[in-house]
């Protein structure tokens, strides 16, 4: 570094700093909230909550990441025509449209049995005895398509609007934008499957911050064990050693981003270390979910051994909206293939069971927020990567490779619209037809519920102002607000 752009600073003056000064650190703290307040955007504080620019329908997003990309046809999107066509060839199939492109086979019916539930008459297959008692609460896109068969680009592409590594995901752009009402827990928050089944590819890149300063980037939660490493002090460290440290620290750094007011991750790191203090406190109360009442517990399935794990992680991310966290992902599913959704092989048992282990727990989850009042201003999203081909794969117990052309998405609470079908996807479930929804378009949506407009929402990055749809040809789907 420059020696010039360095903060000169004697012992005689660190000393006198230090004599006087964290009492007034703390007092132009408290002094600075109630001056500015959360919508002023004076604060330096990068996690202080903004007021939206749009009316917002909800406050906060609990997003169930369906991994390794579900199939459609064996869910949400009930096709006739393919349980009549069974074994037959698909005229236009495309042998390139999977990752496998020699081993495409004829169409194959679903295994599972169907039903219309709710007053909405939505189909839903057996795979989800619980949530099907919820359709009417959710809000689903049949017509959803991307730009990849593979899994690394299309959970980029999910998460970040773009098919390769390196770019904000959603979670970082959604608290870019409005900041966090947790102020003593993270703003985004990520939780996986366990490590035995992996990380989903791409690992933390998925929920990473790309080019927005890191203090937006997801927080990721063990799945086992402490939830989160070194949050516990070293034993010979107080409560008050630890604040005078911070202090100390915290004068420093503002005072050298007095001379380089650009260095904006500077600022991020200041409050990254403030945060890492508060979670100290706040943060294993809010993941300590044994203080839940028994019925409650019991409701999303935490007895239950198939669904334990995934149970307690929607318990969780029900304590952190309520907490003020803005963004929660849950990924169901880890690495690839039998470990996730990726039913290549055996179709019946990779998807029974991983609807077992979130049939339940997410149906919970549904429940518990309205009772509670929190579904109207919580976003709950369901949706993998891509869809799976209406086309068996050949090789094994019966499967099905990747889809890009057409899959399901669907959304509770936050606005939307319940009991509601947007778009279609053709007789057999192989491509979207009407009102075709590309991920942009879904990530425009998703932000316009919260309040923000995708085209204001930049950040200057190489010369440019870039954001998370892109520069294509977007738009909202207005159709699913209520």
């Amino acid at each position: 570094m420059n020696p010039e752009f360095l903060p000169s600073l004697t012992r005689r003056e660190a000393l006198q700093r230090a004599g006087g000064g964290f009492g007034w650190l703390a007092c132009a703290a408290l002094l600075q909230r109630s001056a500015f307040g959360a919508d002023s955007k004076a604060s330096h504080h990068p996690l202080a909550p903004k007021k939206p620019e749009l009316p917002a329908r909800a406050k906060s997003v609990i997003w169930i990441f369906a991994n390794g990309g579900p199939s459609q046809v064996d869910t949400w999107d009930y096709k006739p025509e393919l349980q009549k066509r069974d074994g037959q060839t698909l005229d236009g199939f495309d042998p390139k449209t999977g990752f496998f492109p020699g081993s495409a086979g004829p169409l194959m019916a679903s295994p599972f049995a169907w039903a219309q539930h709710g007053q909405s008459g939505t189909w839903a297959s057996d795979l989800f005895p619980h949530l099907s008692k919820h359709v009417d609460k959710m809000s689903f896109i049949h017509s959803c398509w991307t730009g990849s068969n593979n899994h690394s680009p299309a959970l980029f592409m999910m998460n970040t609007g773009i098919t390769r590594m390196g770019s904000p995901c959603v979670g970082s752009w959604v608290t870019y934008g409005l900041g966090s009402e947790a102020e003593s827990l993270p703003s985004f928050v990520v939780m996986s499957d366990p490590l035995n089944r992996g990380l989903p590819k791409g690992n933390a890149l998925n929920w990473g911050a790309g080019y927005l300063p890191s203090v937006y980037q997801g927080t990721w939660l063990k799945p086992s064990g402490e939830p989160i490493e070194n949050l516990k002090p070293a034993p010979s460290s107080t409560g008050d050693s630890q604040r005078a440290q911070l202090d100390l620290l915290a004068s420093l750094n503002r005072r050298h981003l007095e001379t380089t007011p650009i260095e904006s991750e500077l600022s991020a790191r200041i409050e990254s270390f403030e945060l890492a203090y508060r979670m100290q406190t706040a943060a294993p109360e809010a993941f300590d979910i044994s203080s839940e009442p028994e019925h409650i517990k019991k409701a999303y399935g935490i007895d239950q051994k198939h669904c334990t794990h995934f149970a307690a992680q929607c318990l969780t991310a029900r304590r952190m909206v309520e907490r003020g966290v803005r963004f929660v992902q849950i990924y169901s599913g880890g690495m690839e293939n039998q470990q996730s959704w990726d039913c290549h092989a055996d179709l019946i048992g990779n998807h029974r069971g991983f609807a077992l282990e979130a049939d339940q727990p997410v149906a919970a989850l549904l429940a518990d927020l309205e009772q509670r009042g929190l579904l109207k201003e919580t976003l709950v999203i369901w949706a993998g990567e891509f869809g799976r081909t209406p086309v068996s794969q050949k090789g094994g117990k019966p499967g099905r490779d990747h889809n890009p052309h057409a899959f399901t998405v669907w959304m509770a609470g936050g606005g939307v619209k319940g009991g509601f079908h947007y778009g279609q996807s053709d007789e057999v479930g192989y491509k979207a037809v009407v009102d075709k929804v590309h991920v942009r378009d879904y990530h425009a949506t998703l932000l316009a519920l919260l309040g923000i407009d995708h085209e204001k929402l930049t950040y200057r990055f190489q010369g440019l102002d870039q954001r998370l749809t892109g520069v294509e040809s977007t738009r909202v789907i207005t159709e699913l607000f209520a």
